[in-house]
C-alpha cells in the first residue's frame, strides 16, 4: 500500500490495526480464548483443548510468516521488539516468561486477557492495567531528573552480562545455516508447524469445538495482519523515485520532509512488528500522561484500545457486561501481586503471552521459545502451589513447592511431601 505522504500512510497504518485490534478483542471475549486459561485447564483438569487454540494460533503465524517472508513482503530482521537480535538475552527471555506466568496467574488473565475483562466490566483489571503500565513504562523510561530506569536499577548489572552475543540473528534459519537462513526457516518452520499440527488434531475435544478452531485461527490471523500492515504501507516519493518504509522514512525525515510538523517521538515504534501488550501498556501511560500527543500515538496504544473497545462491543451485544471488584483484601492483594511481576516479567522477557507466545514465536526466535515455556512453567508451578496451599493449609512452602514440582513430573515421585486429596 503506497501514499504520497507520511500522515497519510501512519493514519492508515493505525486506523487498520485499531480495526484489527477491535475484532482481536471481540472475537477473544466471544470464544474465551485465554492462555491463562489454557494452563489451568491443563493442570486442574488435564483438558488440553485450549492449550491446542493457543498452538494453533502459534502455527497459523509461523506459517503466515513463512510465507509472507518467503515471497519479501515481511521483514522481521529488524522488528520491534528486536525478536530476532544477535544479543540472546537468554536470562531474562526465561526469568521475565517465569514472573509473568507467575504474575498472569495471580492477576487472573495474561496482558490480553487483562484487556478483554476491562471491556467485559472488570474494575479489578483495571487496577491491574495501571499497576503493569506504570512498571513496563519505568523499566524502559528514566525517573524524572535522573538517567536511572527501574531496569537499569535492578536487574542490569546482574542479568545483562549473562547475555549470549552471537555472530548471527538468533532465529533458528540463521543460527544453524547462517548462509541460507531463509530457507532453513522454511525447513524448520515447517517442522515445528507438522508437528504442532499433528498434535493439535489428536484431541477429540478440540476438534469437536469449533470455538477453539475460531478462536486460534483468528488470533494467529490477526498476528500475521500485524506483520503484514507494519511492512506493506510506504510511502511513496515520485519526485525522488524513492519508497520508504515509515520507519526509513523516519531516519531520513530531514532529507525528505520539508518540516518537522507530524513527526513521531520514536522511530523504533514505526517498525516492522505485531501484537504485543504489556510494552504498549506503558507506552499508553506516557501516552496520556503526556496530554494524548498525536507524536506519541503508536501502533501498541492503537492495539490496546482496539482491544478494550472490541473487547466492550461483544459484552455489550451479548449483555454480558458485567461491574466486578474484588472479593476482599486477599483479592487485592493477589491481583497487585500479579501485576507488579507481569509488569517486570513481561519487559524482561521482551513480550507477554501473544508478544512472545505467538509474535515472536513467529519470528522463530530462540528467545521467544524460551520466554514461551518458562510463561507456561510459571503459570502451571504457580496453579500447583495454590492448590496444595489449599489442600494443606499449614504445610511449608518448602514441601508445597516439592510436591507442586512431583506433580509436574520435574522431581521423582519418591521426593513427594504431600499427597493429594
Amino acid at each position: 500500500m503506497l501514499f504520497e505522504s507520511f500522515s497519510e500512510a501512519q493514519t492508515t497504518l493505525l486506523l487498520c490495526v485499531f480495526i484489527v485490534a477491535f475484532i482481536l478483542g471481540a472475537v477473544v471475549n466471544k470464544t474465551n480464548f485465554c492462555t491463562m486459561g489454557a494452563v489451568s485447564d491443563m493442570v486442574n483438569m488435564g483438558d488440553y483443548s485450549r492449550f491446542r487454540s493457543w498452538l494453533l494460533a502459534i502455527a497459523v503465524a509461523i506459517t503466515g510468516m513463512l510465507l509472507m517472508e518467503y515471497l519479501g513482503i515481511v521483514n522481521a530482521d529488524a522488528s520491534f521488539p528486536p525478536y530476532r537480535a544477535s544479543q540472546l538475552v537468554w536470562a531474562e527471555n526465561i526469568l521475565g516468561g517465569f514472573l509473568f506466568g507467575v504474575g498472569m496467574t495471580l492477576a487472573s488473565g495474561c496482558g490480553n486477557k487483562t484487556l478483554i475483562r476491562i471491556g467485559g466490566g472488570n474494575i479489578k483489571s483495571i487496577i491491574v492495567f495501571i499497576i503493569i503500565a506504570f512498571i513496563a513504562y519505568f523499566m524502559i523510561t528514566p525517573f524524572p531528573g535522573t538517567d536511572k530506569t527501574l531496569f537499569s536499577i535492578l536487574f542490569y548489572d546482574w542479568i545483562r552480562p549473562l547475555a549470549i552475543s552471537l555472530q548471527t540473528q538468533q532465529d533458528l534459519g540463521s543460527i544453524i545455516n547462517r548462509d541460507n537462513p531463509l530457507f532453513t526457516r522454511l525447513i524448520i518452520g515447517g517442522a515445528i508447524v507438522f508437528l504442532m499440527l499433528l498434535y493439535i488434531l489428536r484431541g477429540k475435544g478440540f476438534r469437536n469445538n469449533p470455538e477453539h478452531w475460531f478462536a486460534g485461527l483468528v488470533v494467529g490471523l490477526a498476528v500475521l495482519a500485524g506483520w503484514y500492515l507494519s511492512n506493506s504501507i510506504m510511502i511513496d516519493l515520485v519526485d525522488e523515485g524513492e519508497q520508504y518504509t515509515l520507519a526509513e522514512y523516519y531516519e531520513n525525515w530531514d532529507m525528505v520532509s520539508d518540516s518537522e510538523a507530524g513527526k513521531p517521538a520514536q522511530g523504533a515504534a514505526l517498525s516492522s512488528q505485531s501484537f504485543t501488550f504489556i510494552n504498549p501498556m506503558g507506552q499508553t501511560l506516557g501516552y496520556v500522561s503526556s496530554g494524548l500527543p498525536s507524536s506519541k500515538l503508536t501502533f501498541g496504544i492503537v492495539s490496546v484500545f482496539g482491544v478494550i473497545l472490541g473487547s466492550l462491543f461483544w459484552a455489550l451485544v451479548t449483555k454480558s457486561f458485567r461491574i466486578e471488584w474484588f472479593f476482599n483484601s486477599k483479592d487485592f492483594i493477589t491481583h497487585v501481586i500479579g501485576a507488579v511481576l507481569m509488569g517486570f516479567g513481561g519487559v524482561l522477557a521482551m513480550g507477554c503471552t501473544i508478544g512472545q507466545g505467538i509474535t515472536g514465536f513467529s519470528t522463530l526466535a530462540v528467545g521467544s521459545i524460551f520466554a514461551f515455556i518458562a510463561i507456561v512453567f510459571g503459570s502451571a508451578l504457580t496453579m500447583k502451589i495454590q492448590y496444595y496451599q489449599m489442600l494443606y493449609e499449614d504445610a511449608s512452602f518448602f514441601a508445597v513447592l516439592i510436591t507442586a514440582l512431583v506433580e509436574l513430573k520435574l522431581l521423582p515421585a519418591g521426593m513427594r511431601k504431600l499427597e493429594a486429596l
